[in-house]
């Protein structure tokens, strides 16, 4: 098939609202959760489990996919993973025990995992390299935009409808999407790298001892764990500690989110972007600065009463999502296109395994012993720490070319 002007911007829109859908259904639980505790008389330490569990086979699962990724159609396996955890979704009608739901929660993990490790070797194929920041702000603005959605889905509907029907509002536009995607052509991959595939950059030994690949990976593992401890306890924390209502405390939040996740997509991936012909490290220097800054910040927020805070928690949320698109952009950017899906599967991995699983259950165990506001001290730990190593390794950033012309915009479409 040729390829046409249209056809990387559709792409770019359906896998961006794939991907919307993806963060819809992991957030919904987080808004519905104490109504989930309440139901089945689950500690603190239990619902956290719940989202440990989910990412826990969701990282599991990430190596076998992105190996698969590399070799055969990215848009089939992209296709079936869409299908699978669409129709787990539709099954939480089914789930009337812990056990169950904990199923439920673990097997759509593994489904989710086929898209996230590979959709972005296929968005970084549509592009050139000197606009993947802005390119990544669009596709990554899923992450506060789904987020969001599902808090207010969740805060909406839940405490009226019972905490299993926005599930299944979640599910359903996930089959629709996934045929579309069907019929999309494949990029070619790689056709817009400039760097050369060396074997530091193009083998699966070579990530060993490459330093930018792990410096992502080990930043982006301790942000991991800030934010996804953030987004399952804060708003109960809004409504246990502060006085909220559980509609207000998702509401509030969810705002505060998009609000932020959209700004900071947009404008992390454009920094990043713009600041690339001075600065080869330019996407490592932007995620460094927003962790650092965001941790007096996110103390502020915990502390603060009354008016302030809120104000405090929205300038700390948004610090703490600027980093997502430039910190993408230098993972793809890391490593050869032929070994990307792969390497990306590591990376999730290990972010997974050291962040978000770890800490929504260490955040709980906290929080049974001391008070949820005790429990936010560890994600604020946690961006101070991401913001060294990110710091450190901007000396080992690759020299992409930004006047990368191998290849028109909207080209390749195999």
């Amino acid at each position: 098939m040729p390829p046409t002007k249209l056809y990387p911007r559709t792409a770019l829109a359906l896998l961006t609202t794939l991907n919307l859908l993806n963060y819809i259904d992991r957030s919904v639980l987080f808004a519905v959760q104490p109504l989930v505790q309440s139901e089945f008389h689950l500690t603190n330490a239990q619902v956290g489990y719940l989202t440990s569990a989910f990412l826990g086979f969701y990282m599991v699962a990430a190596p076998f996919t992105g190996p698969l990724a590399d070799r055969y159609s990215r848009k089939r396996i992209i296709v079936l993973g869409a299908i699978f955890w669409s129709g787990l979704t539709l099954l939480t009608a089914f789930t009337h025990t812990y056990w169950e739901l904990l199923v439920r929660h673990t097997l759509v993990g593994i489904g989710e995992a086929t898209f996230v490790t590979i959709a972005p070797t296929f968005v970084a194929d549509l592009f050139p390299e000197r606009e993947r920041g802005r390119i990544f702000g669009v596709f990554y603005l899923a992450i506060p935009v789904g987020t969001a959605a599902g808090y207010l889905l969740g805060g909406k509907l839940g405490p009226s409808m019972g905490w299993r029907f926005p599930f299944y509002i979640a599910a359903f536009p996930g089959f629709l999407l996934a045929l579309a995607i069907l019929f999309l052509p494949e990029p070619e991959r790689g056709q817009f790298d400039s760097l050369k595939e060396t074997p530091e950059r193009g083998t699966i030994l070579g990530l060993v001892r490459n330093p930018a690949f792990w410096t992502v990976t080990l930043g982006m593992a301790a942000g991991t764990f800030s934010l996804g401890g953030v987004q399952v306890w804060m708003p109960t924390f809004l409504s246990r500690a502060r006085g909220y209502s559980l509609q207000a405390a998702n509401e509030l939040f969810g705002t505060i989110v998009v609000i932020d996740g959209i700004l900071a997509s947009l404008i992390g991936g454009w920094l990043g972007d713009r600041l690339l012909p001075r600065m080869k490290s330019s996407y490592y220097f932007v995620s460094a600065i927003s962790m650092g800054l965001g941790v007096p910040v996110m103390i502020m927020a915990l502390f603060m009463k009354g008016r302030a805070m809120l104000p405090a928690i929205a300038v700390a949320a948004f610090l703490l999502l600027l980093n997502t698109s430039p910190l993408n952009t230098a993972l793809v950017n890391s490593v050869g296109a032929h070994i990307r899906a792969t390497a990306i599967a590591v990376n999730i991995f290990i972010f997974h395994l050291l962040g978000d699983v770890p800490s929504p259950t260490l955040m709980g165990y906290v929080a049974d012993r001391r008070s949820l506001q005790a429990a936010f001290i560890l994600p604020v730990i946690a961006m101070a720490v991401s913001s060294a190593i990110l710091f450190y390794g901007m000396r080992f950033a690759p020299p992409v070319r930004v006047d990368n012309n191998a290849g028109k915009v909207g080209g390749g479409a195999g």
